[in-house]
C-alpha cells in the first residue's frame, strides 16, 4: 500500500529521532512521518525513573540482540537489549545524563568531522536542556529536554564517595561542567516525578501538529532508492507492507545497530556482504556497519555490614511505602534514581593526566542483572569502564529478511590497552574500597571475588563476568575523508537525499553514558538539515527560471 508524500520520513523514534522530529516538524508546512519498530511508551514502568530495572531486558519494549562470542567475553556471547518503543533506548535506559568529556568532541573534529568540536557542540547542549540548577556558561535552562540533579541521598554512597576523595580524587559537583574527572552525583534525565525520554520530551509535545504522523509497530525493510536517491522506505505493519514517498529526504536515526543494517538491506554497504545475502549493490560504501565501539563494564559486589542498602529497603514494608510517598508527594527518593546514583570518572597508570579513562557508575544496591530480584543480602555495586576503548567491531546482515538480527562482532578487550586498562580499574576500585571512609561498612567482595588478586585472575574475571553498559556506537562514521560513511554534515556518501542522525554517526565513543551526545547529534543533525532547506529552495527556483 501506497501512503501520501512526506517531506521528510524518519525512521526511528529514539534519542535523536524524536529531537529530529521535533525540529523538522515546526514548520507548518514541512510534512514529517516518523515510522517506529516498537509501540506506545505508556507502560508505568517506562514512566517510573527506577523503572528501568524492570523493563530493559522486557520483549514488549527492548529488541534482544546477541553478540558474537569471542575471546574478550569469554566465549559467552553478550545480550545486547536496544529500545524498541516509541522513545527507543531513551524510554529504557538508566537515566544518567552526562555529555563526556570536552575532548571527546575536540577528537571527534580531528577526526574528520569538521565542526563537531566542543564549541561546536555546546551550544546544541544547552540547547537541548531545561536544567533545574539554572542557566550558566554550560547548562540551558529553557530547553525541552528536564536535566535534574540526583534527588536521593544514601549513607553507602557518600561514604564511596568520601574514600574516592581519601583515595585522592577531587569531588565533582557537575559532570556535564569543566571536566569528567573526579567524583560525585550524576545528573539525570527527570521531569517532577517521571522519566524524561527523549519521547516525552520532544516527540509527545509535537504530535500536536497536523504536519507531524507517528506510525508505530512499523519494521522498515529497506530505503527505496531510485538510482542513487533516497525516494521513500518501505516498512511492513502486522503482515501488510507499505511505502511512503520522501520529496526531500530520508532520515535514518534507528540506532548503531539497525541504521546500518537498514542501508545494508537497501543496497549501501560492503559490497561483499551484501552480494553474499543477495542485496544488489547500490552504493559500495565498505565502511557501513565497521567502527562499532561499546563500553565493557566490570561490577565488584560487597556485602554490607550495615542495612542501609536498598536491597533491605525494598522488604521493609515501611520503607517500601515511604518511598512511593516520597516520589509521589515530593518527587524524591529511591524511585527517582536508574542506573547510577554517583560515581565519576578516573585515571588509570595509561591515562593522560586530568584525562579520565575509566568512569564508575555506583548503586547502594545488588542485582544479578536488571529485571532479576535483588540480592538478599545487604548488596552494593561499584563498576566501571574503560572510556575509550580502542576495541573495533561490525555489523552485518546476517540475511535479507530485516526481522533476522545482524551479526553483531564487538570484538572486545582485542588489544593489549583494553585489557590492562580494565585491570588496572579493578585495582583502583579496589583502593577506594579500602579507605577508612568505607572500609569499615562491608564484609566482603561477593564478585569477583577477593581471591582474585593477580592480572591474570583479575583478567579472567573481567573476560568471564563483564559485559556491555548499552552504549554501542560508530557504525556509520562521520568524517571528511572519502571511506566514511557519512560526511559531517551526516549525508550518506554516494547518496542523495539520505542521512543518518544517531550513535552510530560518532567517529570515537564519547567517555561517558551515550545518550545525551546522542540528543546532541539530533539537534545538531536536525540544525544542518534546516540550514540546507534555503540553499536548496534557492537552487529549485532557479532551475524553474
Amino acid at each position: 500500500m501506497s501512503l501520501p508524500e512526506y517531506d521528510y520520513i524518519i525512521v526511528g523514534s529514539g534519542s535523536a529521532g524524536s529531537v529530529v522530529a521535533n525540529r523538522m516538524s515546526a514548520d507548518p508546512d514541512c510534512k514529517v512521518l516518523v515510522l517506529e519498530a516498537g509501540g506506545q511508551d505508556r507502560n508505568f514502568w517506562l514512566k517510573l525513573p527506577v523503572g528501568y530495572f524492570k523493563s530493559i531486558y522486557d520483549p514488549r519494549f527492548s529488541r534482544i540482540f546477541e553478540t558474537v562470542p569471542s575471546d574478550g567475553d569469554g566465549h559467552r556471547g553478550i545480550v545486547w537489549p536496544r529500545g524498541r518503543v516509541v522513545g527507543g533506548s531513551s524510554s529504557i535506559n538508566g537515566l544518567i545524563y552526562i555529555r563526556g568529556q570536552h575532548e571527546d568532541f575536540e577528537d571527534w573534529n580531528s577526526l574528520g568531522a569538521d565542526g563537531w568540536s566542543y564549541e561546536d557542540v555546546l551550544p546544541h547542549f544547552r540547547a537541548l536542556e531545561r536544567f533545574e540548577g539554572g542557566e550558566d556558561k554550560y547548562h540551558g535552562r529553557d530547553g525541552d529536554l528536564p536535566v535534574s540533579t540526583l534527588r536521593n541521598q544514601n549513607a553507602a554512597c557518600q561514604a564511596w564517595i568520601a574514600a574516592a576523595q581519601e583515595y585522592g580524587l577531587p569531588a565533582n559537583p557537575d559532570f556535564n561542567g569543566a571536566t569528567t574527572h573526579g567524583v560525585g552525583a550524576y545528573h539525570l534525565s527527570i521531569g517532577k516525578r517521571l522519566r524524561a525520554s527523549s519521547a516525552a520530551a520532544f516527540l509527545r509535545p509535537a504530535l500536536k501538529r497536523p504536519n507531524l504522523s507517528l506510525q508505530t509497530h512499523a519494521l522498515v525493510t529497506r530505503v527505496e532508492m531510485a538510482g542513487t536517491r533516497a525516494a521513500g522506505v518501505s516498512w511492513t505493519t502486522n503482515g501488510r507492507a507499505f511505502t511512503a514517498k520522501a520529496k526531500r529526504e530520508v532520515i535514518l536515526c534507528a540506532g548503531a545497530l539497525q541504521s546500518p543494517q537498514i542501508l545494508q538491506l537497501s543496497g549501501i554497504g560492503p559490497a561483499a556482504v551484501l552480494k553474499e545475502q543477495g542485496v544488489p549493490v547500490v552504493v559500495d560504501a565498505p565502511e557501513v556497519g565497521e567502527n562499532l565501539q561499546d563500553h565493557y563494564q566490570i561490577r565488584l559486589l560487597l556485602k554490607l555490614n550495615q542495612k542501609i542498602s536498598l536491597n533491605d529497603d525494598v522488604r521493609n514494608p515501611i520503607k517500601l511505602a515511604q518511598m512511593g510517598l516520597d516520589w509521589m508527594l515530593k518527587g524524591t527518593g529511591p524511585l527517582t534514581v536508574g542506573a547510577g546514583q554517583v560515581g565519576g570518572g578516573a585515571c588509570t597508570k595509561h591515562a593522560t593526566p586530568g584525562k579520565p579513562d575509566i568512569q564508575f557508575n555506583v548503586m547502594p544496591l545488588s542485582v544479578d542483572k536488571p529485571g532479576t530480584p535483588l540480592h538478599k543480602y545487604s548488596g552494593f555495586t561499584a563498576s566501571f569502564w574503560q572510556c575509550h576503548p580502542e576495541s573495533r567491531g561490525t555489523v552485518h546482515i546476517q540475511s535479507p529478511d530485516p526481522s533476522v538480527q545482524p551479526r553483531i562482532a564487538p570484538n572486545y578487550l582485542s588489544t593489549e590497552l583494553d585489557r590492562n586498562v580494565m585491570v588496572d580499574g579493578i585495582k583502583v576500585l579496589r583502593g577506594i574500597h579500602a579507605q577508612p571512609s568505607f572500609r569499615h561498612l562491608w564484609d566482603h567482595e561477593t564478585v569477583i571475588g577477593e581471591d582474585r588478586q593477580s592480572d591474570a585472575e583479575i583478567l579472567d574475571a573481567v573476560r568471564n563476568m563483564g559485559g556491555t553498559v548499552f552504549h554501542p556506537v560508530g557504525t556509520c562514521r562521520m568524517g571528511s575523508d572519502s571511506s566514511a560513511v557519512l560526511d559531517p554534515q551526516l549525508r550518506v556518501r554516494g547518496a542523495e537525499g539520505l542521512r543518518v542522525i544517531d550513535a552510530s554517526v560518532m567517529p570515537k565513543i564519547t567517555s561517558a553514558n551515550t545518550n545525551a551526545a546522542t540528543l546532541m547529534v539530533g539537534e545538531k543533525g536536525a540544525a544542518m538539515i534546516l540550514d540546507d532547506v534555503p540553499q536548496r529552495n534557492a537552487m529549485r527556483a532557479e532551475e524553474r527560471l
